[in-house]
C-alpha cells in the first residue's frame, strides 16, 4: 500500500524499512512554509520501502512509503 505526500514540501522520514507500524502512526512529516503535516500509516503493517529519504523535496502525491498490511504474505 503506497502512502503519499499530502502537498509539496520537504519530507522527513520517521521509519525505516522493516519497521512495524500501527494504523495512525506517523511515518513521515512534510513541511512547507512553516507548516508541518504528519503523514500517518493507513493500516497496521510493515514498512516495505521508505522513500525518498530525509529532507528530500517532494510534490503533492509523491510516494513517501510503501506498507505491507499486517496479515499479507511477503
Amino acid at each position: 500500500m503506497a502512502v503519499h505526500a499530502p502537498f509539496a514540501g520537504v519530507a522527513r522520514t520517521l521509519v525505516a524499512p522493516g519497521a512495524e507500524v500501527a494504523a495512525g502512526e506517523a511515518i513521515a512529516v512534510v513541511e512547507a512554509v512553516k507548516l508541518e503535516a504528519p503523514v500517518v500509516a493507513p493500516c497496521p503493517g510493515t514498512v516495505a520501502e521508505a522513500l525518498p529519504g530525509d529532507f528530500a523535496d517532494v510534490a503533492g502525491g509523491d510516494v513517501l512509503a510503501r506498507i505491507r498490511p499486517a496479515g499479507e504474505g511477503r
